[in-house]
Formats: C-alpha cells, sequence, structure tokens
C-alpha cells in the first residue's frame, strides 16, 4: 500500500513561519506532479501548490503565492512546503499527494496539522 507522511506542523503565530515535509514510499514519485493540498475547518480539501516533476515548474493558489515555496528531492521521495508569513486563515490540515483529479487518490496520509493563532 502507498504510504504518505506529513509532518512539520506547529502551532504558530501570524507572521511566523514553517515549514512541512512530506515522504512516501511511491515508486513512480520522480515520475510525476506531486502536490500539497490543505482542508480549513470546515471547508473542502484543495490543491494550493503544485511542482512538475523535475521540480522547475511550480504553481500556487493565489492565497498563498509570494508566501509558500513548494520543493522536492526526488532522489528520496520527499517534498516540503516552506511556508512564510503565515495567517489565520492558514489554519488547516496539510497534505501531500498526487496532482490528480480527487477521484484517482486513493490514498491519504494523515496529515500534518498547522494552527495559525495569536
Amino acid at each position: 500500500q502507498l504510504r504518505i507522511v506529513e509532518s512539520g506542523g506547529a502551532l504558530v503565530q501570524p507572521g511566523q513561519s514553517l515549514r512541512l515535509s512530506c515522504v512516501t514510499s511511491a515508486s513512480d514519485f520522480s515520475s510525476y506532479s506531486w502536490g500539497w493540498y490543505r482542508q480549513s475547518p470546515g471547508k473542502q480539501r484543495v490543491l494550493i501548490a503544485l511542482i512538475h516533476r523535475n521540480g522547475e515548474n511550480k504553481n500556487y493558489e493565489t492565497d498563498v503565492r509570494g508566501r509558500f515555496t513548494i520543493s522536492r528531492n526526488n532522489a528520496n521521495n520527499t517534498m516540503w512546503l516552506q511556508m512564510s508569513d503565515l495567517k489565520p486563515e492558514d489554519t488547516a490540515v496539510y497534505y501531500c499527494n498526487y496532482h490528480a483529479d480527487f477521484d484517482r487518490l486513493q490514498y491519504w496520509g494523515q496529515g500534518t496539522q498547522v494552527i495559525v493563532s495569536s
């Protein structure tokens, strides 16, 4: 079974930074675009950052552009999300996964909780 493990979430104050990590057992990790998703309380899970398989092309949801940076290392199936200038609305559970339609994402990790609050 595919394993995806997110980590790094924490309680932080507005304006602070945090780095999330993701490791996966996916043998084809380097062949696909992956992304970071988040699910805020009472809201649907959404893609917020995308990185193509070679790591050179990245895309961000408008709300996080300029504050978040996605990166990956295909040698060890690892991906990161560097988050800066965190805002209360960034509070969510963060997940990583393939970039794909939700109905094709058969497995999700447990996610990692980020709480931004004073």
